[in-house]
């Protein structure tokens, strides 16, 4: 990574942090953030966002007390840790921001060009994407060496991974600061290049994409396919059952992006999870994808 010295905060200084957007992975890494110490602000477009990120909080909170990982006093103390604003106004003391709103390239940019614009000079700028370049949301700001990736995975207070992502611009203090704060958080870190998919999706995302090819050409029934690889190769679900649960239009979403960003035919998306997509059949959320909920 760049040796050009920025003025990005220790991660030792950092006590405030932002997260942008309250949807599935927004809200649990607000939880995260806050269970792990810091004062969070959760930004949305709407109060509307912002109530179902908070109803999803504190449901999981009370999971974690009913598990006995923690007290309710706990329970409380880490949901008045965060703040709920609409837009990005409140941002003056932020040290640390995650923007984890949709996937769309056009939207990213102009967050970090407006969180450019509000944020402290020392304020690191992360991003939770799965698929949009470092390098590139890193360009819509005047400051791309205080830009990374820091993937969470779905989701985030369950899930022990953060890939973190160095753009082409990304200074070794701002690595620094983000891998140390994903140690706080007590996640485990895997450092990826900032190519298509990184390194979960790029390898997942095939195997779930040869699994409907499998399932396509009768090679075996989605319940064989997933045991077969559920048992086989000791993963806690099968492939088949693994895509309902994520969303087969995120599935689908993820190999285009490895399909186009690295055009490869190998990464080319089974016809048949494209039609499962196109019938509205895209798992768990909707009731019905491989398998009926």
């Amino acid at each position: 990574s760049n040796s050009k010295m920025s003025k990005v905060i220790a991660s030792a200084a950092v006590k405030n942090i932002g997260v942008i957007g309250a949807g599935q992975m927004g809200n649990g890494i607000a939880q995260v953030a806050a269970s792990a110490g810091f004062n969070v602000i959760l930004s949305d477009v709407n109060q509307k966002g912002l109530d179902l990120g908070k109803a999803t909080i504190e449901k999981s909170l009370s999971r974690f007390v009913k598990k006995g990982v923690f007290d309710d006093a706990k329970a409380t103390e880490i949901a008045s840790k965060i703040d709920y604003k609409i837009g990005l106004k409140e941002f003056g003391d932020v040290d640390v921001a995650i923007e984890a709103a949709p996937e769309s390239e056009a939207l990213k940019n102009s967050i970090f060009s407006e969180l450019d614009a509000v944020t402290p000079e020392h304020c690191m700028l992360a991003s939770n994407t799965s698929s949009i370049s470092i390098t590139r949301i890193a360009a819509a700001t005047k400051r791309p060496e205080q830009v990374i990736g820091m993937h969470f995975m779905n989701p985030p207070p369950l899930m022990k991974l953060i890939e973190v992502i160095n753009g082409m611009a990304t200074c070794e203090q701002t690595f620094k600061t983000c891998t140390e704060l994903c140690d706080v958080m007590g996640k485990t870190v895997a450092v990826s290049q900032d190519r298509p998919g990184f390194i979960a999706n790029r390898i997942l995302m095939p195997m779930i994409n040869e699994a409907f090819y499998a399932l396509m050409e009768g090679v075996g029934e989605a319940k064989d396919i997933d045991t077969a690889m559920k048992l086989g190769t000791n993963q806690p679900m099968g492939p088949l059952t693994l895509a309902d649960f994520i969303g087969l239009d995120t599935c689908l979403a993820i190999m285009r992006v490895l399909n186009n960003g690295l055009g490869d035919s190998k990464y080319r998306p089974c016809p048949l999870l494209v039609q499962y997509v196109d019938a509205g059949w895209l798992g768990r959320k909707t009731g019905k994808g491989v398998y009926e909920y």
